[in-house]
């Protein structure tokens, strides 16, 4: 029994040992990997540095900007002294294509009834009729239609030349101020051009003050001159797009007048053939 006791309390001590080695082990271990975390946390912000740290807190900054004030960032580091000018331009421009497509929009008409109308007073032989209702419609189909029963009495020839001639008049007055839009669009890339070349004009400024070539100086010329001319183009295309949309409604009012001419001219001849016959 004496024997069995002792092997019993030498298998307990053995056991109990080999626990505290393993916890021994474990806190080491523990402690091994807290001293790589803090070492390799160390290593990152070494390697990272603070001017790399600075930057990726400015990407982020401007990732949660919105659109508005990264325009209006870009627009203080084009600078704003020839910033404006393209934004002028700009302004300029889009008052001018608002203003023609509101006079188009409200000079359109229905062709159609307004030569129905006519043509049903001409039959009644009731032309002041005619010229009222002309005179009371807005636009210019209506005006050359007016023309033309101004000379109603008068040969095919005279109404035809009277209303080619008013014709005329009117398409001029349609295409009133867009000799401005087309304008602003070749002035727009000219001056982002300028801004390009003031911009490297600085460049070379700064590298001759320094004297040394750095990658900072030469940015600093060349973000003027790349964004001022980004600006410029960006100004030409959208009153490039609105110039377009103003041509291709005085083309459908073109089309119209010279519907309502086609028109007039038909009707006045049929009444005349009536007159003729009666």
């Amino acid at each position: 029994m004496t024997v069995m006791a002792l092997t019993c309390m030498l298998v307990l001590g053995q056991t109990a040992q080999a626990q505290d080695t393993q916890t021994v082990d474990s806190v080491s271990a523990v402690k091994t990997t807290q001293v790589d975390s803090s070492a390799a946390d160390l290593s990152v912000e070494e390697m990272i540095g603070d001017e790399d740290m600075a930057e990726l807190q400015a990407m982020a900054d401007a990732e949660g900007m919105g659109f508005h004030e990264q325009l209006k960032n870009k627009f203080v580091e084009g600078d704003p002294k020839y910033m404006s000018l393209v934004a002028f331009v700009l302004v300029l421009g889009l008052a001018l294509c608002i203003e023609r497509i509101i006079y188009l929009t409200l000079s359109e008409i229905n062709t159609k009834k307004l030569l129905a109308d006519i043509e049903k007073k001409v039959e009644a032989d009731d032309v002041e009729g005619a010229k009222a209702i002309c005179r009371d419609t807005r636009g210019p189909v209506a005006s050359v239609c007016y023309q033309g029963l101004l000379h109603i009495d008068e040969s095919a020839e005279d109404i035809e030349r009277s209303i080619i001639s008013y014709g005329s008049v009117q398409t001029a007055r349609l295409e009133r101020g867009t000799s401005w839009i087309k304008l602003c669009i070749a002035i727009a890339p000219s001056l982002g051009f300028l801004g390009t070349v003031i911009g490297m004009v600085m460049a070379f400024d700064q590298i001759q003050a320094e004297g040394d070539i750095s990658p900072t100086i030469v940015a600093e010329g060349m973000k003027v001159a790349l964004i001022t001319t980004i600006f410029g183009i960006v100004v030409a295309l959208i009153l490039q797009v609105f110039y377009n949309f103003v041509n291709s409604r005085i083309d459908r009012l073109t089309i119209q007048m010279e519907e309502g001419a086609i028109g007039l001219m038909d009707i006045i001849a049929k009444n005349k053939g009536k007159k003729v016959k009666s």
